[in-house]
């Protein structure tokens, strides 16, 4: 996942109600994730539900979409998260990173 980002300069991540603004907080936040949520599921697949690219320039692009991710829990029963994301790419040499982000999660259904 890390491979997304620049290595360095500023990244801006708005996420579950917090802005981060440095590769450290991000590589942290995402790190936490894989620790408590992550490694609970099992046969994961991300799943794009809509995807929309503006082109910006011929070195920028905005990224909008909804997202899930269907796997199985510990107890092996289906399990679903997702939610909307935009990111915002730069282009750096020949690769595309995000240089911000906004995550909004998927209410849970009861």
């Amino acid at each position: 996942m890390l491979a997304l980002y620049p290595d360095s300069g500023a990244i801006v991540s708005a996420s579950a109600g917090r802005v981060t603004t440095s590769r450290d907080s991000l590589v942290a936040g995402i790190q936490y994730f894989w620790r408590s949520v992550g490694v609970n599921m099992r046969d994961p697949r991300w799943i794009w539900d809509s995807l929309h690219v503006d082109v910006l320039s011929p070195r920028h692009a905005v990224v909008t979409g909804s997202y899930r991710i269907e796997h199985l829990n510990p107890h092996n029963q289906p399990h679903v998260l997702g939610g909307a994301v935009t990111m915002v790419f730069e282009k750096r040499g020949s690769r595309w990173l995000i240089v911000q982000e906004h995550l909004s999660d998927r209410p849970q259904v009861p």
